[in-house]
């Protein structure tokens, strides 16, 4: 039997005698995401196995009623980081919504982020033509920083 790397961790392994095509080591994290990794791929490729999924789903929320709102409760922590990100999602909503905008370009595939600011900003719906000052921010690269004198 020869060393193979896992997958997931890279670290040489003895493949099980029982399994010689084995892929991944034994440790329980590696386990773990080549679980998920096969639960996610047969969703995709098996409509039977996904609507098992989606009817199991449905049946523990039937029987759990009050789950997500005692998770809530007991959780504030992570209420609040959600909050944060539903408004965040909410902010890049709202520029893709900006329907009757004419002049914009395409925003969604841009990897920047962009901010509208200003007491108006709210009413850009159905507003042609908006003056801005754009403000370009790109992070400097390590290497930059490293051959920089100091």
């Amino acid at each position: 039997m020869s060393d193979r790397r896992c997958r997931q961790c890279q670290q040489p392994f003895h493949p099980s005698r029982f399994h010689p095509e084995q892929i991944v080591c034994g440790r329980p994290g590696c386990q773990r995401q080549r679980r998920r990794d096969y639960h996610r791929r047969k969703i995709e490729c098996d409509p039977d196995y996904a609507q098992v999924v989606r009817d199991s789903r449905r049946k523990w929320r039937e029987a759990h009623p009050n789950y997500q709102r005692n998770y809530w409760l007991t959780h504030p922590e992570a209420a609040e980081r959600n909050r944060q990100r539903q408004r965040q999602r909410d902010q890049k909503r709202q520029v893709r919504n900006l329907v009757k905008n004419n002049l914009a370009l395409d925003l969604t595939r841009s990897a920047a982020q962009i901010w509208l600011v200003g007491r108006a900003a709210h009413d850009l719906v159905e507003n042609n033509l908006a003056s801005s000052s754009l403000f370009i921010f790109q992070p400097v690269e390590s290497s930059l920083l490293a051959a920089a004198p100091s």
